[in-house]
């Protein structure tokens, strides 16, 4: 059974530091492209960062760049991705999901394997 199962959201000041977890199992994720898209209220979901297999590639939503750092451990059994998010802004406020894109499938920036989503709120 796959699972994408994201933690570490919560309530923070504007300023303030947090980690997201994604702990991805039921498929050999360590060959997947990774990634955390976010959607705030009212908004459609937007890609925040992917990495690919081997943690060797990143990409980063133009406006988070420096503020956001993805990585990833790819143990044998559960790949974890990690997003560390620093000098969080009441902009940041959404619900961050993780992603798992399947080898060869989709276009660019597609991805097949979505978590439930964690929010995160920022207060000023």
């Amino acid at each position: 059974q796959v699972q994408l199962v994201e933690s570490g959201g919560g309530l923070v000041q504007a300023g303030d530091s947090l980690r997201l977890s994604c702990a991805a199992s039921g498929r050999t994720f360590n060959s997947y492209a990774m990634g955390w898209f976010r959607q705030a209220p009212g908004k459609e979901r937007d890609v925040v960062a992917t990495i690919n297999w081997n943690g060797g590639n990143t990409y980063y939503a133009d406006s988070l760049k420096g503020r956001f750092t993805i990585s990833r451990d790819n143990a044998k059994n559960t790949v974890t991705v990690y997003l560390q998010m620093n000098s969080l802004k009441p902009e940041d406020t959404a619900v961050y999901y993780c992603a798992a894109k399947t080898p060869g499938w989709g276009r660019p920036g597609e991805f097949d394997y979505w978590g439930q989503g964690t929010q995160v709120t920022v207060s000023s």
